[in-house]
């Protein structure tokens, strides 16, 4: 299948280490830090990049986080983060500019590095940004805006770092822009036909996947207190 050339560089490349960072909380890696020099890759991720919640931010379908370096413009431009933020402030792995969730789709192989990797699903925000950022808003702004990043599945192990090119090497499905599937999923407002569709998107995520199902079934309503505010309440 023929797809749009879309080529970028790996700008910052970032690795975290669990830490208990807030007083009877779940431990949390977000805090990650820029690092230099080739890095390994494997099934599940950068091989010195620790993550504390493998359910919910690692393991096969989310190894590699993604995020969109221009959005932090407008995001200090929304006044919500402050100004000369910079990459890794949301806990990403790799910043690049000229990729975003509009440009990019679910089931996209990238060469990264060496690396090939597949895009599976976009972020699903929790309660840890608005903590990591100190704006309570900001993982409903994420839902909100779908400026969340994507994650990736790793198709080949390989080596990537600064400088590296990110390029689209197949595109399987085109009418599914990470954006798209993002907000169909974060804000549950999506087609019966659609919902029927991306639940049985072989590229997706098993999770989403099953979400979808259950909206395809007529069950739109979902308690997401927990996950973005890390409250039952």
């Amino acid at each position: 299948m023929t797809h749009p050339t879309l080529l970028s560089r790996i700008d910052g490349v970032f690795f975290g280490k669990i830490l208990n960072r807030w007083e009877g909380r779940d431990p949390s890696a977000i805090g990650k830090t820029l690092i230099t020099g080739p890095q390994e890759i494997d099934e599940f991720g950068f091989v010195a990049d620790e993550q504390a919640d493998l359910k919910n931010h690692g393991g096969a379908d989310k190894a590699i986080h993604h995020y969109a370096s221009e959005h932090y413009q407008d995001w200090i431009a929304e006044g919500e983060i402050p100004a000369g933020t910079v990459p890794a402030a949301f806990g990403e792995n790799i910043a690049t500019l000229g990729l975003s969730e509009w440009t990019l789709c679910i089931g996209d192989k990238l060469r990264l590095g060496t690396a090939i990797v597949q895009i599976s699903q976009g972020r699903q925000p929790c309660w840890k940004v608005n903590e990591h950022t100190k704006n309570k808003k900001m993982a409903y702004l994420f839902q909100k805006t779908s400026r969340t990043g994507w994650y990736y599945r790793v198709l080949e192990k390989g080596v990537a770092g600064i400088g590296d090119q990110v390029t689209l090497i197949e595109r399987t499905q085109p009418d599914w822009s990470v954006a798209r599937v993002t907000s169909a999923r974060l804000t549950r407002r999506v087609s019966q036909q659609d919902a029927e569709v991306l639940a049985t998107l072989p590229e997706l995520a098993d999770g989403w996947r099953q979400a979808f199902g259950k909206m395809a079934g007529g069950t739109h309503t979902e308690d997401t207190r927990r996950r973005l505010t890390g409250s039952d309440g």
